[in-house]
């Protein structure tokens, strides 16, 4: 998105499309256009403006409440933290009428058919064969994209739309070619790799510096992931496993080709500020500090329609710690931290791990560094108001903490945080402590604090109640290594999933302070040996590896691993049933069609 089109333009196609077509930075006029006709994008402008439209339109399916949601809630990974309690998406009480169902389903087909406009159109536009096929392998790349995260949530959807198969309809239908189910989901698929493979060989082999237009390997990721899903599927064919792997393997092949690489230390990954590094094949990008440019219907509503919440979802109230203190005779309570420091977000307590994901998946925190490098378990004395306010400080100062001193400390086990606790004189510690059993939990609300998930935190932001500008990762090479390890283990070779995985796992040993030899130590302690092979270990590797980026629901339930890693992991969620692998059809879309037997077009259990 950045720097691909220079103005804001929005267009309504009569009785068929919106689309709202922005570019990330340099927003310099708004041209509107109450009516067009499909002739519109046979022009250069209209053909380049479609395919902005599609990169606009990711934005609605990564970084908004209702796509976290549906990636985040009810999986083994998180559950709910005290602002979200009785969610239906965690708790498994799934109404077809779910709002966040509406975020990929109102959306999504509407930027397809756009796309397909675009790629109909591409004969007709006055540019050379040359000058048009990235255009049309843009396009090809996010109408797949968007359909694989409506076949990994819905199962089989539409190619239809009114005017045939992957055509570009703008008359209003009342029908919704769904059935046969099984016969359009082996459609989806192939529709999905068809795409994806035009894409790899027509997409530049690089992006650009500082910008995540899509290339090869981006295109060659996303490929990899459907043969993977579509090897779990009915739709499944028998070499899908093996060209998961070949595909994924020539990333990995020819990095220096494609302009990747792993970062050494697993922290950087999503530094800010370093977030256009050599890992990162694709992101949605937004503007910093720009929410008119970054289509939020309201500017002032960090909420509203594509606001990237991930920075503040997965906080825990901090704010909640008191100390009582006694200043120039006067007493009372204070917080340890001010208001919302820019570094800390929003602690809109949405998304809490499960004991599972700390405990278990995140077992070993010292010599696999990516749960620190994950998660934020301590707070410093700060405060969002500049200047600090005086009276904080003297508050502070009165229990002995100064600004930038510790002030919350979440501890890895309940004895540390009771060694802690038990000192005294002038090693006692000032700030406040929790342990492992103090942490939040449904069944524990005694504290509303918890491991927060740091990888999307951002002080670029307007105001400490504003969403994030930071672009929102997709496609990194880390996750890479795991699709071919995975499809390596589902073709018996136990081994070489051992050595892919091995990668990542010297990576996660690595720590800028230890030396090369105790990094080797380290990575010896937790490095894989193919006698681990197995699809749980996979997931939980994905786990250490992707925790929070948007895909645990989609590759527990692609994989058939929902129900029993839910029932086993997520005390939460424990009217989950196996039916719930897919999410329902929303009631709204079936209320449209003109069939009475509407029963039929729903997936099974709703």
């Amino acid at each position: 998105m950045k720097s691909i089109h220079k103005k804001l333009s929005s267009y309504l196609l009569t009785g068929a499309l919106l689309l709202s077509s922005q570019a990330c930075q340099n927003i310099l006029e708004e041209h509107p256009y109450t009516t067009i006709t499909p002739d519109f994008f046979k022009t250069i402008s209209g053909f380049q403006s479609g395919v902005v439209t599609g990169y606009a339109g990711m934005r609605y399916n990564y970084g908004p409440i209702g796509a976290l949601d549906l990636t985040v809630f009810g999986t083994d990974e998180w559950t709910n933290g005290d602002q979200a309690i009785g969610v239906g998406l965690n708790i498994y009480n799934v109404s077809t009428s779910e709002g966040d169902l509406l975020t990929p389903w109102n959306n999504n087909f509407w930027l397809i058919n756009t796309l397909n406009l675009v790629i109909q159109s591409a004969p007709d536009v006055p540019l050379t064969d040359a000058q048009k096929v990235v255009t049309i392998a843009e396009a090809r790349y996010l109408r797949a994209h968007l359909y694989y995260l409506l076949v990994t949530q819905f199962g089989a959807v539409p190619l239809d739309m009114g005017s045939g198969e992957l055509q570009f309809n703008d008359k209003p239908v009342s029908t919704f070619a769904r059935l046969p189910v099984n016969d359009l989901l082996v459609k989806n698929y192939q529709a999905m790799i068809d795409d994806l493979t035009f894409a790899s060989e027509n997409l530049p082999d690089k992006r650009p510096d500082n910008q995540f237009k899509l290339c090869k390997a981006a295109a060659l990721q996303q490929l990899a992931r459907t043969y993977l899903c579509r090897a779990y599927s009915t739709a499944k064919q028998p070499g899908d496993f093996q060209s998961a792997y070949d595909v994924a393997m020539k990333i990995i092949n020819n990095q220096a080709a494609y302009g990747v690489a792993l970062q050494q230390n697993f922290a950087d990954v999503f530094k800010e500020g370093n977030d256009y590094n050599s890992e990162i094949m694709y992101s949605v990008e937004r503007s910093p500090k720009n929410n008119t440019a970054n289509e939020m219907l309201d500017p002032a509503n960090d909420f509203s329609n594509k606001a990237n919440m991930a920075g503040n979802e997965f906080n825990g109230n901090y704010q909640g710690p008191t100390f009582s203190y006694t200043v120039n005779g006067q007493s009372g309570t204070q917080a340890y931290i001010d208001s919302r420091p820019f570094a800390y977000g929003r602690p809109l307590r949405r998304f809490s791990p499960t004991k599972w994901m700390f405990e278990t998946a995140f077992a070993d925190k010292t010599n696999d560094s990516r749960f620190d490098n994950s998660f934020r378990m301590v707070w410093y004395a700060a405060s969002a108001s500049n200047p600090i306010p005086s009276t904080y400080i003297d508050r502070l100062a009165s229990i002995g903490i100064n600004i930038g001193d510790t002030a919350i400390f979440l501890t890895k086990t309940d004895q540390i945080a009771s060694d802690l606790k038990a000192l005294s004189g002038a090693q006692k510690k000032n700030y406040k402590i929790f342990g492992p059993s103090e942490f939040y939990t449904n069944a524990n609300r005694a504290n509303l604090i918890y491991p927060s998930l740091k990888k999307f935190a951002t002080v670029q932001r307007a105001t400490f109640q504003d969403a994030s500008g930071r672009p929102l990762p997709v496609s990194r090479l880390g996750e890479t290594y795991l699709l071919a390890a995975e499809a390596a283990m589902q073709l018996g070779q136990a081994t070489n999933a051992a050595d892919l995985i091995n990668v990542i796992k010297l990576r996660a040993a690595y720590r800028p302070e230890l030396s090369s030899i105790e990094v080797e130590n380290r990575y010896n302690l937790i490095k894989a040996d193919p006698s681990d092979i197995t699809l749980d270990y996979i997931l939980d590797e994905r786990t250490r590896e992707l925790a929070g980026e948007y895909s645990r629901w989609p590759d527990l339930a692609v994989r058939g691993k929902l129900y029993e890693r839910v029932k086993l992991y997520n005390p939460d969620a424990a009217n989950i049933q196996t039916f719930h692998q897919l999410r329902p059809i929303p009631q709204s879309q079936l209320d449209r069609i003109s069939d009475t037997n509407r029963a039929q077009y729903q997936n099974p259990g709703y």
